[in-house]
């Protein structure tokens, strides 16, 4: 969803408002992160647990967390698992230029009624293929609602599958992925979707061997048909990457993939020549 007012008509987190894992618990704490990175202030909520950003542990009060800086949040789309207890956040900032395009997943205890961890990829001026007015351009061009209900929906084990299938190219290009047609691929801001009935996410995939994609963590939604993975990615020197992918259909079948975003952190302008990636 593409809203320009992000915040959720919702409470912020509270101890009174939570009691189980479910979607709304999940947007509350959408919510608040959102408060936080709107102002520029952490939420007290987040001061004591585990912040990684970049693959770096970071105080999420300290100068170098994304979160003490305020950012205009021009787009939104969030992600919620229900089954792990996390949700996944992708935002962009277009104001001022140049911008963050950035993933995070955020990781609650239900059990301790809190946060356990907020995980992010921070992606910036002189990432791979960064350009947050172009990537904001393609997602809004996008269908991310839910899934109907009255449609199969690929299930929770079929979206990993999917993800890790895509990811498992760099390391085994003989992997089974589940392609679909049309699928438009987001890398940066670069774009494999040109509005044709064939469009292709295989586009510029490297062949051969490269080093694996290491360290996945995951949010699945069955109910948006994502998976989304934050890791190291192996091939691009061992770099903070985000990986989201959309997958529709599943009867008689695991589902197909309609959509890919991706963003490294690379901070050059060439970063990934070498390393097996290709310009879209």
């Amino acid at each position: 969803m593409h809203r320009q007012l992000p915040l959720l008509s919702l409470p912020l987190l509270t101890p009174s408002v939570l009691a189980d894992c479910t979607r709304l618990t999940l947007q509350i704490v959408a919510n608040t992160y959102l408060s936080s990175q709107l102002s520029g202030v952490p939420s007290p909520t987040y001061s004591a647990i585990p912040y990684i950003q970049n693959n770096v542990p970071l105080p999420i009060t300290s100068n170098s967390s994304i979160l003490t800086t305020p950012l205009s949040i021009t787009h939104v789309k969030t992600t919620y698992d229900t089954q792990a207890c996390a949700t996944y956040i992708e935002l962009i900032s277009t104001d001022p230029a140049p911008g963050y395009v950035i993933g995070t997943q955020i990781h609650f205890d239900n059990a301790a009624n809190a946060p356990s961890l907020v995980d992010s990829v921070v992606t910036t001026q002189g990432d791979w293929l960064f350009n947050a007015s172009r990537s904001l351009e393609i997602v809004l061009d996008e269908d991310w609602n839910a899934l109907p209900d009255d449609r199969p929906r690929a299930d929770r084990s079929q979206l990993k599958a999917a993800v890790d299938a895509y990811l498992d190219l760099w390391g085994n290009p003989a992997a089974d992925v589940p392609w679909g047609t049309p699928c438009r691929r987001m890398e940066g801001s670069a774009y494999t979707g040109t509005g044709a009935g064939n469009d292709s996410c295989d586009v510029g995939i490297p062949g051969g061997v490269q080093e694996r994609v290491v360290d996945r963590r995951y949010v699945v939604d069955e109910v948006m048909g994502s998976a989304s993975v934050l890791s190291r990615f192996g091939a691009m020197g061992g770099a903070p990457d985000s990986h989201e992918v959309r997958v529709e259909g599943a009867a008689g079948g695991r589902g197909r993939l309609r959509f890919v975003h991706t963003m490294t952190v690379m901070r050059n302008e060439t970063a990934g020549v070498g390393f097996g990636m290709e310009r879209v």
